[in-house]
């Protein structure tokens, strides 16, 4: 792979591409140079491109997005310092930071920002989702987006990591990603997919200047194996930790354990296209069947995680605490079942034709609590007669399966704010056509037209509610995905870093945060 040209400070100054907080970082760069700040998780680097993980060199402030967002989803400046919309809602100007330069040196162009937003605009990509007519650069610092139709969910698109700027030199002649040459703070010194990326101060960036030095992520599978590094100073952060491990680094207290709520749901994706789980009722019985109260407490130790709705109160828009909760309830499991034709035999369910009612589960172990939750799904439903076979595999498994047609259920987390804006993953989720870790030979007409008319803000605030209460009880009534227990995120954090936070977004690490303790 090539690498990245990297700036000497005198040539730095000499392309007026850094500041005074340079100078005043002399003294830091003296000091004695230190190891790289480690980070371990449980995501691989499945490749260059945005589309697949762009999110790896977003949170690690290699890349940027057009748009930044705020903790609570508010749109915030990115490589655009300004923007503004007409007021038809149909033009969108996006004014980039002048000062800005990609980790080879050049500036960062309008140019060069449509070159890669023209890109996400593949589906199934999210930005594929907003009517763009066209993109243009007006000029060399102002990006102007076109709409067919409004919509006001193009900002917190534009903040998603798929849509992430790159030099034009780090595309090779077909347009595929050679190098990935982004304007953030750190610059790519080393990656080595699908396990680890190092990186690097870069002295052209036109903000702050980070206090630590170097960052490394590596993908480390084991959970078990993230904490001991933690525990024995070869990790400085470790995300993705199982419940037993948390409950051991608490107790031993030699490194501190981090926590934010965040936006994702533990859930059941159902091919509703299958003839035994088309009728609702097996849908319901199915999530009827769940014991959400006792897994949250005995597996995850913490029994405010049980998921009596799809959106956790943590997303206090969609939340909707008037809505009747899911249960646990095997008697009223075992009536919709027989009313839906499904009687108990001696070896378990079986329809009117005597076809036992039998399904295969994929889950995977990046999130190491899903293969664990599978297992207690398994036996809840193996004593109300319905037989299912896990199968523990990638997460590629699930996309996979719902494109080729060949998943009956898939156990995932989801991140409802994946796009700051959970319209935007909705509408990637619940379309006519359903999503990847969404619907599956399902659809609703009254929730696909109140997202589509989400998406185009032009709603009151008063409508917008009721919009979003409509797609919650929607989903709530339906189950296309049925909500097993709500998410934290918990992280190791060694004592020699400072001024380390959580961002309940996943969008960053935050490193430029963070100093050394001494």
């Amino acid at each position: 792979m090539t690498q990245p040209f990297v700036l000497t400070r005198r040539r730095a100054l000499q392309l007026g591409a850094v500041g005074p907080a340079v100078a005043a970082s002399t003294a830091l760069q003296a000091q004695p140079a230190r190891a790289p700040l480690q980070i371990v998780g449980p995501w691989e680097i499945s490749g260059l491109a945005p589309a697949n993980s762009g999110y790896v060199f977003t949170r690690m402030q290699i890349t940027e997005t057009l748009m930044e967002a705020g903790d609570d989803g508010t749109p915030l400046p990115g490589l655009a310092e300004r923007w503004r919309v007409s007021a038809d809602g149909l033009v969108w100007h996006f004014t980039l930071r002048a000062a800005a330069r990609f980790h080879d040196g050049t500036p960062v162009t309008a140019a060069a920002v449509v070159r890669c937003l023209q890109a996400a605009r593949v589906a199934p990509a999210l930005l594929s989702l907003a009517p763009i007519r066209f993109l243009e650069a007006d000029g060399s610092g102002v990006v102007v987006v076109r709409l067919a139709s409004p919509h006001g969910g193009l900002p917190a698109l534009l903040a998603h990591s798929s849509t992430m700027v790159l030099a034009p030199a780090s595309y090779g002649s077909g347009g595929e990603v050679k190098a990935v040459l982004g304007s953030g703070p750190y610059r790519v010194v080393s990656l080595a997919p699908p396990q680890q990326v190092e990186a690097a101060v870069f002295e052209g960036y036109d903000g702050a200047r980070p206090a630590v030095e170097r960052v490394r992520y590596l993908t480390v599978g084991r959970s078990e194996t993230r904490a001991l590094m933690a525990e024995g100073g070869q990790a400085d952060l470790a995300y993705g930790l199982d419940p037993a491990s948390l409950v051991r680094l608490r107790k031993r207290g030699r490194v501190r354990v981090d926590t934010v709520t965040l936006p994702r749901t533990a859930i059941l994706k159902v091919n509703a296209g299958l003839p035994a789980l088309t009728d609702r009722r097996v849908r319901q019985a199915l999530s009827l069947c769940i014991d959400r109260a006792g897994i949250a407490k005995a597996l995850l130790r913490d029994p405010e995680l049980s998921a009596t709705q799809l959106f956790p109160p943590t997303l206090k828009a969609w939340h909707d605490p008037t809505l009747p909760p899911l249960i646990h309830d095997p008697g009223s499991a075992a009536r919709l079942l027989a009313e839906a034709g499904w009687r108990r035999a001696a070896d378990g369910l079986r329809d009117a034709s005597g076809r036992p009612l039998q399904l295969s589960l994929r889950t995977f172990p990046d999130r190491p609590e899903l293969p664990v939750i599978a297992s207690a799904l398994q036996e809840q439903w193996r004593q109300a007669g319905i037989a299912v076979q896990v199968n523990v595999g990638n997460s590629g498994d699930i996309p996979l399966g719902h494109r080729d047609g060949s998943l009956q259920l898939g156990l995932a987390a989801r991140n409802y704010c994946t796009v700051p804006d959970p319209t935007g993953t909705l509408m990637q989720d619940f379309t006519a056509a359903g999503g990847d870790w969404g619907a599956m030979g399902w659809r609703s007409d009254a929730l696909v037209q109140a997202l589509s008319e989400l998406s185009r803000g032009t709603s009151s605030a008063e409508r917008a509610a009721a919009l979003r209460a409509r797609v919650t009880a929607v989903l709530q009534a339906e189950l296309p995905v049925i909500p097993v227990t709500w998410y934290r995120q918990q992280v190791a954090v060694s004592g020699r870093v400072t001024g380390v936070s959580l961002d309940p977004l996943e969008r960053s690490y935050r490193l430029s945060a963070m100093r050394w303790s001494a």
